[in-house]
């Protein structure tokens, strides 16, 4: 059996086709976080895969934000699965239970932690030296703690607190428990890129949590057989707890070995990241089944890859999927279809959509549905009539009335025609103020130019500068008397009339300029990317240059170098 776990960033990483995605990995189960859709927003071909039975959880508040989804091939139809950790979610008989000590958490807590949709469990069987055992498989999305937010930092202990409390109360039932996904924690110095640039990284509450959630965490944490000594000390102080990281089991001492990286500082190309993604199993599943665990970083499409784990377990498919399965969800089980259904007046709509909605394992509730796919109070809904100005019309003439309608007000001529002035048939055209290659032309223009004086300086000005329109009028007055006496004081006013016009460019050039020229940095010599800051504080807004190149350990020569430079405002 293989099993594994992908933050997505996005259910659209699967936009080249989501079987073909699934196919490629060959396993039997694949676990994804992130998937940024609603229920509502959840299609047909991604929901229902050929050959695959699929679960989801959605996010409660917000759209497109966190969610988890876990799709099984059909020879690994689960027999239970549950959405959520807390159990209040739960709604039909095949459920995972075995909830744990939930006195420390409030009804409040508990509803917030699964608001979110950052749980899914299914629970598997497969045959053992003693008879049947039990495999359950909790794919989870934990929560960045935002620097910004300390109630995060609270939710995000909170949820590590609920999920490791729900893990062991499932593991002390008999069950063999796989927890798999991005847990937004890297565990030891060695699963950093850059350790010593993080401020009390040991300190950080996550890593704590870590240290007493994994058995023999501190032995794994090894860097080196230098660090036994370190590591012993360690050992004395936080004996661990009851599940294993299946990549350090079998690579303690891997270093570099990364499965997050900043897509803003393209980190990835020079293998900048954390390790944040885990595949953690009980010690019995561990020691009995576990067969090898390792990391895809040549997986592309998001800013994680995938990591799997292989157990030699086969998994015994159940005949029939839990209650939770999205080929279940009545909008893809067929029951939506009718014609009839396009039809209803709103207020049936809505009713069935809160009955289907109710009759749903962990689904949104309807008024999150209505507001996702069609509030009452924008635009019009499918059932009701646009209201109309007119008289009533008998529908044999509606189509040719709206056709005559739209053909008559279909715009005349180009967009230009709106904002060229209406000349008269005394107004020489544009081109007459042209300056010409032909001395003759010229001179006639200027005849023309010097009758009708009034009307074209007020044309004229618009082109050049409040300097250059005031020379125009003397200019024009003596292009008016030499029109007549001299050819080539003519054709100079000619090329007077072009120097204006290119001042008037250049004045308008100092106004709206583009972004300042970039600086080399001082190490490559390459030019520098233009960043703007978006945290919020006394620089936010400003633009500064950086070095293009993408963000590195400082002792990486093909890596960013430290320059910087703020752009001046004045620019």
């Amino acid at each position: 059996m293989k099993i594994i776990t992908w933050n997505i960033n996005g259910i659209r990483t699967f936009r080249n086709g989501i079987k073909k995605a699934l196919d490629s990995f060959d396993a039997d189960i694949i676990c994804v976080q992130e998937t940024k859709v609603t229920r509502d927003l959840l299609d047909e071909r991604t929901a229902v895969v050929d050959g695959y039975n699929s679960y989801f959880s959605f996010s409660r508040g917000r759209s497109g934000y966190s969610g988890v989804a876990t799709f099984c091939k059909d020879s690994a139809t689960p027999f239970a699965a549950e959405e959520g950790l807390s159990g209040l979610l739960v709604n039909h008989a095949e459920a995972v239970g075995c909830y744990g000590d939930q006195t420390a958490f409030s009804t409040e807590e508990l509803q917030s932690l699964d608001s979110e949709g950052r749980a899914v469990i299914t629970q598997h069987r497969f045959p053992g030296a003693e008879g049947s055992e039990t495999l359950t498989v909790i794919n989870v999305y934990c929560p960045r703690a935002d620097p910004e937010k300390p109630e995060r930092k609270l939710f995000k202990l909170q949820f590590y607190r609920l999920l490791q409390s729900r893990a062991e109360a499932i593991e002390a039932s008999g069950s063999h428990v796989i927890i798999l996904g991005d847990i937004n924690t890297s565990h030891r110095p060695i699963d950093h890129c850059d350790p010593d640039d993080v401020d009390n990284f040991e300190e950080n509450p996550g890593r704590k949590w870590l240290n007493s959630f994994l058995f023999g965490s501190a032995e794994n944490g090894k860097e080196n057989e230098e660090d036994e000594e370190k590591a012993s000390s360690e050992t004395s102080q936080s004996p661990g707890g009851k599940f294993v990281d299946t990549f350090r089991h079998f690579h303690p001492t891997r270093v570099n070995a990364f499965t997050c990286w900043s897509t803003l500082t393209g980190a990835r190309q020079t293998n900048y990241g954390t390790r944040i993604d885990y595949i953690f199993a009980s010690c019995s599943l561990v020691e009995n089944n576990l067969q090898n665990a390792d990391i895809m970083p040549e997986v592309e499409g998001s800013d994680h890859c995938p990591v799997w784990a292989q157990l030699s377990c086969t998994l015994v498919p159940s005949p029939k999927c839990p209650s939770l399965c999205t080929r279940y969800m009545p909008e893809f089980a067929g029951r939506q279809q009718k014609l009839s259904r396009f039809l209803v007046k709103v207020s049936e709509q809505q009713t069935a959509s809160r009955e289907s909605s109710e009759s749903l394992p962990g689904s949104q509730e309807a008024g999150e549905v209505r507001e996702n796919v069609s509030p009452e109070t924008t635009g019009f809904s499918a059932g009701k009539k646009r209201p109309s100005d007119g008289p009533p019309e008998t529908s044999t003439f509606k189509g040719k009335r709206t056709k005559s309608v739209k053909t008559a007000a279909k715009p005349q001529g180009s967009l230009l025609a709106f904002f060229k002035p209406k000349l008269t048939p005394e107004v020489p055209s544009s081109e007459s103020l042209k300056p010409s290659s032909n001395p003759t032309n010229c001179i006639e223009s200027s005849s023309e130019i010097h009758e009708n004086d009034a009307t074209d300086h007020n044309r004229l000005t618009e082109h050049l500068t409040e300097e250059g329109a005031d020379n125009s009028r003397t200019t024009r007055t003596n292009i008016g008397v030499a029109g007549s006496q001299d050819k080539n004081q003519s054709n100079g006013t000619c090329d007077k009339e072009t120097t204006y016009s290119k001042k008037g460019t250049d004045f308008w050039k100092s106004v709206f300029h583009g972004p300042p020229q970039p600086p080399l940095c001082k190490v490559h010599k390459e030019p520098c990317v233009l960043r703007t800051v978006k945290k919020a504080g006394p620089t936010l807004g400003r633009q500064f240059f950086v070095c293009a190149r993408p963000q590195g350990h400082a002792s990486n020569p093909e890596a960013r170098c430290n320059f910087f430079a703020w752009v001046d405002k004045g620019r």
